[in-house]
């Protein structure tokens, strides 16, 4: 089913006869959807004199929530086919000591978000203030619902897996997103999951998001500073991010991947069974 995906490291030959390795992770064009083109879009970084006006919390439609997050939507009202926005925002009901951890992620995610453009990743759209005084991320909407909510949706509606072209398109533009991070800005996303892969219509785009927890990778696809911590979410957290000496590289965000396709063809959480009950997932 996934011959346009492939999941191994090979020997690519480019223009000129130079040739490179490959990632983990990489996946061909041949039988496969068309990815469209990414169009760049003017952002702002918050600075005193910020063009972008968001408004407080309780003017914007809630989308969905996050660890220590809100997320709402945000339409640009008065501006000409312009497109609406996801803006996340640290909860409010937060501890302190919590909201210093979250803050300083969502300080991370946009710093990493804006450095990164490509069809299959939500964009880059502004990281300012808000007229209620707290930090927000402003991103590219890529979607009205993520493949989490649509698999636990169709489970609940007693269907079975998803078609196969749905789950071929999620894997081939998945996999795009996590070929460009791995390869060219050499960032392992660090939390692969269906909550974190966003669907418009139809299936008719596909896109990570939350980068929040973000590794840099060396040129050997490892996490270059032991130090970092993976976070991850327990059911997709890989074998060796489990062991206290286990190594992150780019095979944990391709263990990851393959449980969020599991996902599409079970409509389950991976291993449910293994989780404590009070367990955070």
């Amino acid at each position: 089913m996934f011959d346009a995906v492939h999941l191994q490291t090979f020997v690519v030959t480019e223009e000129g006869g130079k040739s490179r390795m490959a990632s983990t992770l990489s996946c061909t064009d041949e039988g496969a959807f068309k990815t469209p083109k990414n169009v760049r879009v003017k952002s702002f970084v918050s600075s005193g004199e910020s063009p972008i006006t968001i408004p407080a919390s309780p003017f914007m439609k809630k989308l969905g929530c996050g660890t220590g997050v809100n997320v709402y939507l945000m339409d640009r009202v008065g501006k000409l086919n312009a497109s609406p926005w996801a803006v996340k925002k640290i909860n409010s009901k937060c501890a302190t000591k919590q909201a210093v951890v979250y803050q300083k992620r969502l300080n991370e995610e946009a710093k990493v978000l804006k450095g990164i453009n490509h069809p299959n990743i939500v964009g880059f759209r502004a990281f300012t203030t808000a007229r209620d005084g707290s930090k927000c991320l402003a991103m590219e909407y890529g979607g009205e619902q993520s493949l989490n909510d649509l698999i636990e949706k169709r489970r609940e509606d007693g269907l079975k897996a998803f078609p196969a072209a749905n789950i071929e398109k999620v894997a081939l533009h998945v996999a795009r997103g996590l070929q460009y991070l791995h390869n060219e800005k050499k960032l392992l996303h660090g939390d692969m999951k269906s909550c974190n892969v966003v669907i418009k219509g139809d299936f008719e785009t596909v896109k990570i998001c939350d980068v929040g927890v973000s590794l840099q990778l060396d040129e050997n696809m490892r996490v270059s500073n032991p130090n970092m911590e993976y976070i991850g979410t327990e059911p997709w957290k890989p074998k060796e991010a489990l062991e206290e000496d286990g190594e992150i590289s780019d095979k944990s965000d391709v263990f990851a991947y393959g449980l969020t396709l599991w996902e599409m063809m079970t409509l389950a959480m991976p291993h449910l069974d293994m989780l404590d009950g009070d367990g955070e997932t």
